[in-house]
């Protein structure tokens, strides 16, 4: 049935808020976020849990850097610039300053979003009005100054070696507030609460975002630019916006990472390998979905994890074959294979690739 004296978009859009609360992407999220809650009690151990919770940070992560590349069609290579600031600001706060308490954490994480938005309209500003590519560079540039910035200011940032640092009250170690389901309620597991919702409310904020006029608008230009310059828009105007709410979300990942870790140093959150990491999730889960950064993460963060227990697996089956032991060392050499085959088998990733084929379906 068509809406009657509606436009398109209008009508498209009543319909999208009709179907918000009763749609099968509704009741998937919701059964998501149940299983993510009652991880801590369905596995017992800390590394898979550790496993899952850098997975849920890195998802949104990379959904804030696909806002920028699937969306908007602008790449970054420096994206996890902001994902450090966010990180530093709350090692320094609590560890070289030593401000345990709420207060400063959350004035860190204020202070992150402030500078990592500031950072990022200036980059903009001065980039984007010339050529994305200049952009690209630009942001790699930037992300290597303050990788070299946090490696010298050893008085500050502690350098190479890093901060490590103790959280406030029911998010420290100590704290412990008996036992439920057979596990100890530590501040660990008020930690994993806490990222957890903070992330789930960033996520449905991005979506929000995406799905918004101005979400139109970015794919519009990411589309064709030349023809959203025609029609009247300032694309570079729109560039940075996206730019700016990406970086805010990166820095906040960045603060519950280092809540999480209670560590913060070069090359967890400043180096190339992060930002190549973050660049191979959005690959492999597909740009322009903001979900595949679920898949994207899922697959890298399980993989490394689980990959290297290969030899002691081989170990135990096959004791007097020295060349399977030989041979299953080369964990990485599996890794690569399995990522030339999603790459080869879902070329817009995992997600584009199979909604692209359920569009095919439908048409036919």
């Amino acid at each position: 049935m068509k809406e009657r004296g509606l436009t398109p978009v209008q009508a498209f859009r009543t319909r999208e808020r009709k179907g918000r609360f009763t749609g099968p992407s509704f009741f998937l999220r919701i059964l998501l976020l149940a299983f993510l809650g009652a991880t801590p009690f369905l596995f017992r151990s800390f590394e898979l849990t550790d496993v899952i919770l850098k997975i849920i940070i890195f998802s949104t992560l990379v959904a804030s850097y696909d806002i920028l590349l699937g969306y908007t069609g602008i790449v970054s290579l420096g994206h996890v610039l902001y994902f450090g600031i966010g990180s530093y600001f709350v090692g320094i706060f609590m560890g070289k300053l030593g401000w345990v308490s709420y207060g400063p954490l959350l004035l860190a994480f204020v202070l992150a979003v402030l500078t990592s938005g500031i950072l990022s309209i200036l980059i903009g500003f001065f980039s984007l009005r010339i050529r994305a590519i200049f952009f690209a560079m630009v942001t790699l540039a930037f992300m290597e100054f303050a990788f070299i910035l946090a490696s010298q200011l050893r008085t500050i940032t502690g350098g190479d070696d890093g901060i490590s640092f103790k959280l406030p009250g029911i998010l420290s170690v100590e704290a412990n507030f008996g036992r439920f389901g057979g596990v100890d309620l530590t501040g660990r597991i008020v930690s994993y609460y806490l990222i957890l919702v903070v992330c789930f409310a960033l996520f449905l904020m991005m979506l929000r975002f995406v799905n918004s006029p101005l979400g139109r608008v970015l794919l519009s230009i990411r589309d064709n630019e030349q023809r959203s310059i025609a029609i009247g828009y300032k694309t570079y105007l729109y560039q940075v916006v996206a730019s700016t709410f990406s970086s805010c979300v990166a820095a906040i990942t960045g603060g519950c990472f280092a809540i999480w870790v209670r560590y913060v140093s070069p090359e967890s959150s400043l180096s190339v390998p992060v930002m190549l990491d973050v660049f191979l999730m959005v690959i492999v889960g597909g740009m322009g979905t903001l979900y595949g950064g679920i898949l994207g993460a899922a697959f890298l963060m399980t993989t490394r994890a689980f990959l290297p227990k290969i030899q002691g697996i081989v170990t135990s089956l096959l004791p007097g074959m020295p060349w399977a032991i030989r041979f299953s060392e080369r964990w990485l050499l599996f890794f690569g294979l399995l990522f030339i085959l999603i790459v080869y088998f879902f070329p817009k990733g995992i997600l584009g690739t199979v909604q692209e084929r359920f569009e095919r379906k439908r048409e036919t």
